[in-house]
């Protein structure tokens, strides 16, 4: 394994006073630690701006030195018996699955195994039977991404392998047998993977259904992997449950599917399938080593909880929420955690080491996903058989998840997303000495609207991308009983996801019919397991951003940004562009270099935009590089909004009432925010939108 030297994460990214948050450390060298609190201000580590600017948070938690030790992890997904079977020395013993191997990784992969007797695919992805050293393979190989039903007899010192390729018009069977000595077995059973001494070991790479073993007297194991889909237990239809370790991929089609149902939950025998992987791993399941109580007068904020040893340090953030019912400001910050999570150790194609100098210069954090894939990729990421990863966990460090983490590392700008860009706008209102509280998407999937009641403002940040209906349900919710709803980015709203309900560190994302994605889920394959629900596009549900904020999703490009140009003069909004000297505004910014690029959102009455909409601005960059996403693509001619490309591709910054006092106002750019610190803070974008705010908020 290829190990950072210090490390940690926590069981949960927020908490309230009174509740707990346990960390979690793992160090190579052992040694001891220091564990000491911050308030994050700043995590953008661009010496141009700020630089990472924290404050001391020791009074709510007093720096410690602590014993440290190394926790293991162990990549790849398995089903584990809960007790186990007895194999009898004489009789016929019959092992049979049907499976579809999807990669072949130059070593062997078990499919079904019990104590020392293991049946699987060798390197060359031949069919084999072993007992302890002993072994009979089977002369030909299965192809890839074909089914194939295999399975093993074994008699009186004797094994016999069948296996039969399945096709739409015919199907091909081959035997092959040879000596294998037998002894009485009592053993769990193993799917997908073999055992050695106490872990699992030669992982399997592809889908199983129909796992079953026969022993001289009938049945002594049977599991249908199409029941309990939502679930991380198997139930058997004879002998013991399994339960499914590092959650492997379910509601996968399998054999039986024609394509005359496309969602599991009406034809469940078509999804009789569970796809294995060699590299899963969400949850690491290290044991706590030390925790925080959260004081009942610890202010409502980011934190860092830093770790510093001899040889390494990491810092681990996480959010304060104010009590559950109390609104000590009138501000409430919603952090988009599940986005985070969902881009969590995201390995990027366009990684280069020579980021390092930047990185070592700036004293941004050192350790880039793409050098340590071991700790599990991003759903932005493929498994090594080529399947895209569909689900993600906070319960593992997360890499990009850390203040000074850059996204781009050769860029003109900081070159930062996510947690890091948010702290644009975290800075800017401490700047400006606006009192906010924080909320996550995880409260507000659990508590609805009632969490954002009584604030007149609620703000996203910069790229609040994955949503459950849950927490689009509240903030529709919250802006229609009279809220004031700011989105200050981009590409917002988009991508639907389910929580399981047995972990709810654990997220699943199906990247259904269209979109921008970095990997296309297989037909049949477009519903949530988790929940059961459609996956892909908020769009495709019906619940297009235009309809929550005015705006929506319409091109991506580079890191570039450019400036607004106003559209708006209306002596009615002079309030909002008082001190803004300029008509063209934002040429400056520390994400992109302007306030308006890289993913850009616009109005589209036909999907939700609302008709009395008041255009404020309009991003002037020259889009030619940029692309239209594909949902509003049509032809190579013609797209959604009936202009040309080049009209569709820009950003939007509009503002519109709601009827019982509400309003939005929507800004159309990821890069929005990164304008905020420029220039000290005394700039046109930050104008802009402190007029906005200390209106609402009462403050003019």
């Amino acid at each position: 394994m290829n190990e950072v030297p210090l490390t940690g994460y926590t069981d949960r990214l927020s908490a309230r006073p009174g509740e707990e948050i346990a960390f979690k450390v793992s160090s190579t060298s052992g040694g001891r630690y220091r564990a000491w609190l911050a308030r994050s201000i700043c995590a953008d580590p661009n010496p141009e701006g700020m630089g990472i600017t924290e404050e001391d948070a020791s009074a709510w938690f007093a720096p410690r030195d602590l014993p440290a030790r190394h926790q293991p992890f162990f990549p790849g997904s398995y089903g584990l018996s809960d007790a186990a079977i007895t194999l009898p020395a004489q009789g016929n013993v019959t092992l049979s699955a049907t499976i579809q191997p999807t990669h072949l990784n130059g070593g062997d992969q078990a499919v079904l195994s019990c104590g020392p007797l293991t049946m699987g695919l060798n390197a060359e992805g031949c069919v084999f039977v072993a007992a302890g050293a002993a072994r009979v393979t089977s002369p030909v190989p299965l192809p890839t991404h074909r089914w194939a039903q295999i399975e093993v007899r074994l008699t009186e010192g004797r094994a016999t392998l069948v296996q039969t390729v399945l096709g739409h018009h015919s199907c091909e069977t081959h035997e092959a047998s040879g000596a294998l000595p037998r002894a009485a077995i009592t053993a769990p059973v193993v799917l997908a993977a073999g055992w050695a001494d106490t872990r699992a070991t030669t992982f399997f790479n592809g889908k199983i259904e129909g796992p079953t073993i026969t022993g001289p007297d009938g049945l002594i194991a049977v599991w249908d992997l199409a029941t309990a889909i939502p679930s991380a237990r198997v139930p058997a239809l004879t002998g013991p449950a399994l339960s499914l370790v590092n959650f492997p991929t379910r509601a996968m089609t399998g054999s039986q599917w024609d394509a005359s149902e496309m969602c599991w939950r009406h034809k469940p025998e078509h999804y009789g399938a569970i796809h294995f992987h060699e590299d899963d791993i969400y949850d690491f399941g290290w044991q706590t080593d030390f925790t925080l109580t959260v004081p009942e007068d610890m202010p409502s904020g980011v934190y860092i909880m830093h770790i510093e040893g001899d040889h390494g340090s990491d810092a681990l953030p996480f959010y304060i929420c104010p009590p559950q019912g109390i609104r000590p400001a009138d501000l409430c910050v919603l952090i988009p955690t599940f986005t985070y999570v969902v881009y969590g150790n995201h390995a990027r194609p366009d990684y280069d080491p020579a980021w390092q100098s930047r990185m070592r210069d700036w004293g941004a954090y050192p350790h880039n996903p793409a050098e340590y894939r071991e700790y599990g990729l991003s759903t932005y990421n493929t498994h090594s058989d080529g399947s895209g990863i569909c689900h993600a966990s906070h319960r593992r460090p997360l890499f990009n998840l850390r203040p000074g983490f850059l996204t781009f590392g050769a860029t003109g700008c900081s070159g930062l997303r996510h947690f890091a860009a948010d702290s644009h706008l975290i800075s800017w209102l401490h700047a400006k000495g606006l009192e906010y509280d924080i909320v996550t998407d995880h409260e507000l999937h659990a508590e609805g609207a009632e969490v954002l009641a009584g604030y007149k403002a609620v703000t996203t940040t910069t790229h609040p991308e994955y949503h459950t209906a849950e927490t689009l349900d509240a903030l529709r919710d919250y802006r229609d009983s009279g809220g004031n709803l700011l989105y200050l980015g981009g590409n917002g709203f988009y991508w639907r996801i389910a929580r399981h309900t047995e972990n709810d560190s654990l997220l699943e994302i199906r990247r259904a019919e269209d979109g921008i994605r970095a990997w296309a889920a297989e037909p049949g394959e477009y519903y949530n397991a988790f929940d059961g629900t459609y996956g892909g596009l908020w769009r495709r549900s019906g619940r297009a951003p235009q309809a929550l904020v005015g705006i929506g999703f319409a091109a991506q490009g580079e890191f570039y940004g450019a400036p607004y140009q106003r559209m708006c003069f209306d002596p009615k909004f002079d309030w909002l562009f008082e001190g803004v000297t300029e008509d063209l505004f934002g040429d400056y910014g520390f994400s992109g270099n302007g306030a308006a690029g890289f993913e850009l959102d616009h109005v589209d009455h036909r999907i939700g935009s609302p008709l009395d909409h008041v255009l404020l601005a309009r991003s002037a960059g020259d889009n030619q590089a940029f692309m239209l996403v594909p949902e509003e693509q049509l032809t190579h001619l013609t797209n959604l909004t009936g202009g040309s490309e080049e009209d569709a591709k820009h950003a939007d910054l509009i503002y519109f009432d709601l009827p019982k006092g509400g309003s939005v106002f929507s800004v159309g750019s990821i890069t929005f925010c990164g304008s905020l610190p420029w220039n000290g803070f005394d700039n046109d974008v930050s104008r802009l939108l402190d007029n906005f705010l200390r209106c609402k908020l009462g403050q003019q």
